[in-house]
């Protein structure tokens, strides 16, 4: 991913907030989209595809929380964040619990702490998409096994000797014949990616 096509979403009623974070982040490699409130930045993530909001908490007709609980809903790779003049533990609690928030910045916040936990939010978004190609291809691989387990039972079997040696049992199979199940099999995985 790398930071240069991070996609960020700033939420805010405060025009003067949002020119703000333009003025801070326009050197910075992001794509960066602004909304003055929770049902223009819903409108900005049905149609873009954003990588990291961050949303002011108070906020008319929906609050910080409240937006960032239906993100979490809606769109649950987006990384959250909230930053609020309200550092009350109430704000905080609710946040947390309603958007499973990665961060909570209060206001006004200093423009190297917002930089910093842009970058750590991007670096944790890359760590879960690369979590989420390992897993699949886990998965993929286990079918696989599965697979020939099925066609050739025992053959993911390993027996070893005392020495740690690997006893190769003599089975009723034609080498060719698995060596190109297993061609076909990995030619199909990488058709799946």
């Amino acid at each position: 991913m790398g930071a240069s096509r991070a996609t960020l979403l700033f939420v805010d009623d405060e025009a003067a907030v949002l020119t703000g974070i333009k003025r801070t982040l326009h050197n910075e490699p992001y794509t960066l989209h602004t909304a003055t409130g929770g049902k223009q930045g819903l409108e900005i993530l049905a149609r873009e595809p954003i990588d990291i909001v961050v949303s002011d908490e108070m906020m008319p007709a929906m609050s910080g929380s409240e937006f960032l609980g239906r993100v979490r809903v809606e769109y649950p790779n987006t990384i959250r964040v909230l930053l609020t003049g309200q550092a009350s533990v109430e704000a905080a609690i609710r946040a947390i619990n309603e958007g499973e928030i990665y961060r909570f910045l209060t206001k006004p916040c200093d423009s190297t702490l917002l930089k910093t936990t842009i970058e750590q939010a991007i670096e944790t978004l890359e760590l879960y998409r690369q979590s989420a190609k390992l897993l699949h291809v886990a998965k993929h691989q286990n079918k696989m096994i599965d697979d020939l387990e099925r066609d050739h039972p025992g053959i993911s079997s390993v027996e070893r000797t005392e020495d740690g040696a690997i006893v190769v049992p003599d089975m009723d199979f034609d080498p060719a014949n698995l060596s190109r199940e297993i061609e076909e099999a990995l030619a199909a995985f990488k058709d799946d990616d």
